[in-house]
């Protein structure tokens, strides 16, 4: 199960990393620019591209310059950072708490994209994805730990 957090970890660092680009892309088309309803430009040079925005959206008021100032894909890339090296050690317990902090805060990030922006970030939704699976696996691993012992699923 290591193996396979790992490699989705890694899949979500890419997906991230994407994200990121189009956060800093200046110049041209974005190339998830498919229609008026998916367009990972849009999201991504949204106010809600950054801590700050999201942090505003849920009535909370950042007083930490660099954590509002953090792109989404940004704190996303660490997260999977994270993740991944809590995986290798095999703290699926852990590892169970933050894969469900992420997939709150992702499924909260798509309420931003469907209700207020309205417009659909490709990379985002395969990191929700990535975040769904991990989570999956995680929770299946968790409880099998716990009925046949803690050396069961490795």
């Amino acid at each position: 199960m290591k193996y396979a957090l790992l490699v989705l970890a890694v899949l979500g660092i890419v997906a991230s990393s994407l994200a990121l680009r189009e956060h800093y892309r200046e110049y041209g088309d974005s190339p998830c620019s498919i229609n008026e309803r998916w367009d990972c430009g849009v999201v991504n040079h949204s106010p809600f591209a950054l801590m700050g925005g999201v942090f505003e959206q849920l009535g909370i008021h950042s007083h930490i310059p660099i954590l509002s100032a953090m792109p989404v894909a940004t704190a996303g890339i660490l997260g999977y950072i994270v993740m991944a090296a809590v995986a290798f050690r095999r703290a699926y317990r852990w590892l169970l708490l933050l894969t469900l902090g992420s997939l709150a805060f992702s499924l909260y990030l798509t309420h931003i994209e469907k209700d207020l922006l309205e417009v659909w970030c490709v990379y985002c939704v395969i990191s929700l994805g990535i975040v769904c699976v991990m989570c999956l696996l995680n929770l299946g691993t968790v409880m099998a730990q716990t009925v046949r012992g803690p050396n069961a699923a490795r």
